[in-house]
């Protein structure tokens, strides 16, 4: 047996390329996105992504050069995903919610070749580049050749005419050749994606996803979901998240159609529901909130089961009751950018369907069992690497093991190594397993908080207060909220009682954090609560951020302050601007 050939009939680097050339024969006229009033097929999006991918090439991209793109879901930024790594390049799809600096350090790190960028958000990416200028000077480098050429993305349906450069995505397109041949996969360990796990520190860590990851996640996860042939997408999930949990080669591996939408407003998303017939959507929690409190007038009625995969804080049962009333169904998962989105779905038994209701929101609450491309799942202790018992109270590390996990992080093999150990990625959350097999998170040990699917670090939030002059001690904890699954809440202690008010300490937050990572709650203390050894417990400072919640929502509102907590969101802030940019409430 060991005399049979390996050859090109029988072994072909697995790529979600495929996906999109078997598409554009299998369903060459189905509608592939819809974009407010454009619309595309299957073989028009495969000819705009070789003209795309030609275009590139002549812009002296070649193999595993970096592409990055700002922009929302629209049309082009789906197209990408398909027409960089055609050219041989790798897509980084850059976080819209992070500020200047952090875009900035994104670009330096990757030494992006390109930077699309939508017209929406221009000035920001501005902003970017002009920092990224001043650190390339002050290092000494060569400003001139490390800076990244500049594609600007008008509105397709309705151009604007914003320029940032000569260059504009659909020029790209027009000159491109439409029979060009695609860069030939030969390795499928190659790289296909560069995602940053944070932008927020001078050492982000960006995470390499590999052409045979992308393509096994895919299958897996549609597979795990049981997404069948032509479904219908509405793309609320932003495709910076983990490449949109690889919907965005999932769609195409099932002749899907594309929903792209520019803003996630309950309005947006009703009226492509009720006019596309949409079929299955990806989307954190708050989402949920957004389609809940919808105005009477923004509402059309959901005639179709809305397949709902969701991920990020656990949503709250009786949140999952009122959502799938409304005509969707929910299905709860667990990933993270190094296991190429989700890595635990929580596949439903038939036999939970005679549960009461309560009964079965809480076991969808739970974060479930491995999609197909995970070996091997487990929750460990760290220590010694034993398994814990599956009695759903012992408490260990989850761990995984399998080709959905990535390649490694770019330029940092210490944090790399430190991740992979015994043959296990390390995921530094706390959960345990419950006897039926399915885990569920109890509490994150780098205490990481999880608000409107953004994960947001304690320890960073912290260093950016230490920076104030008159913070002595400070610890940062994940507070429920009602809409946003959680947010931070920060326990301050002030040195000689110095005269600082919460309003003064979350301005200096704003001066140093981007908006989202602000915490909602400042609350000053006398002293923090420790352990022997002089260790913060932070379990202390959660119960006592649960009792703001509650408090908060028994109070009556006319006795509210400025420096209490709240819920509403200010009017001029669009839903979109409230999921996408996630601006401080304060």
């Amino acid at each position: 047996m060991d005399k049979l050939p390996k050859c090109g009939a029988n072994y072909v680097p697995l790529t979600p390329l495929t996906f999109l050339k078997r598409a554009s024969m299998v369903y060459s006229n189905r509608t592939s996105i819809t974009y407010a009033r454009t619309r595309f097929t299957w073989r028009q999006t495969y000819e705009r992504c070789c003209r795309l991918a030609s275009a590139l090439r002549s812009l002296n991209i070649v193999k595993n050069d970096v592409v990055s793109v700002l922009a929302p879901n629209i049309p082009a930024m789906y197209e990408m995903h398909f027409a960089v790594p055609m050219a041989g390049a790798v897509l980084n799809t850059i976080n819209t919610r992070l500020d200047a600096k952090n875009i900035a350090t994104i670009l330096r790190h990757s030494e992006a070749k390109i930077f699309f960028i939508d017209y929406e958000y221009v000035p920001l990416a501005r902003d970017a580049l002009r920092i990224l200028m001043a650190n390339l000077q002050h290092s000494g480098a060569a400003a001139e050749t490390s800076m990244p050429l500049v594609v600007v993305i008008d509105d397709i349906d309705s151009p604007t005419g914003v320029r940032l450069g000569a260059l504009e995505y659909e020029q790209l397109v027009t000159r491109g050749n439409p029979g060009f041949v695609p860069e030939e996969i030969a390795d499928e360990w190659d790289p296909i994606a560069l995602n940053y796990t944070s932008g927020t520190t001078s050492e982000p860590k960006g995470v390499v996803y590999s052409h045979r990851g992308a393509y096994l996640s895919t299958l897996s996860l549609i597979l795990g979901w049981e997404m069948k042939t032509e479904p219908v997408y509405l793309w609320s999930l932003p495709m910076f998240h983990c490449n949109g949990w690889t919907f965005t080669w999932g769609v195409a591996a099932r002749g899907g159609t594309n929903v792209c939408i520019r803003n996630t407003t309950a309005g947006e998303m009703y009226q492509s529901i009720a006019s596309h017939h949409v079929t299955h959507m990806c989307c954190a929690p708050i989402v949920f909130n957004i389609l809940l409190e919808a105005k009477p007038h923004e509402r059309r009625p959901v005639t179709n089961t809305v397949e709902i995969l969701t991920g990020g804080a656990p949503p709250p049962a009786a949140l999952l009751e009122k959502i799938e009333k409304l005509g969707f169904h929910v299905v709860h998962a667990y990933g993270l950018t190094e296991a190429t989105g989700p890595a635990l779905v929580c596949e439903w038994q038939k036999r939970w369907n005679k549960l009461p209701v309560g009964d079965k929101a809480r076991l969808k609450a739970r974060q479930g069992i491995s999609v197909l491309t995970m070996a091997d799942v487990d929750v460990k202790n760290p220590e010694t690497m034993e398994s814990v018992v599956r009695d759903g109270k012992a408490i260990g590390e989850i761990m995984l093991r399998g080709s959905g996990i990535m390649k490694g992080y770019l330029k940092d093999e210490k944090t790399t190594a430190k991740a992979f150990q015994n043959g296990w990625f390390l995921t530094g959350d706390v959960g345990v397993i419950h006897p039926d097999g399915y885990l569920e998170i109890k509490d994150r040990s780098k205490d990481v908080i999880i608000s409107g699917g953004e994960n947001i670090s304690s320890v960073e939030v912290e260093a950016a207060l230490y920076k104030h002059p008159a913070v002595v001690e400070a610890a940062v904890v994940a507070m429920p909220h009602p809409k946003w699954g959680e947010s931070p809440c920060a326990f301050v202690t002030l040195r000689n009682n110095a005269a600082v008010k919460e309003a003064d300490m979350a301005q200096h937050c704003r001066e140093n954090l981007p908006r989202f990572m602000v915490p909602k709650k400042i609350e000053f203390m006398e002293e923090l609560p420790k352990t022997s050894t002089g260790k913060i417990q932070k379990f202390q400072l959660r119960a006592l951020a649960k009792t703001f919640v509650e408090n908060s929502m028994k109070r009556p509102a006319t006795s509210a302050t400025t420096s209490e907590i709240n819920w509403e969101t200010p009017s001029h802030y669009t839903e979109n601007q409230v999921q996408i940019h996630a601006l401080s409430r304060l």
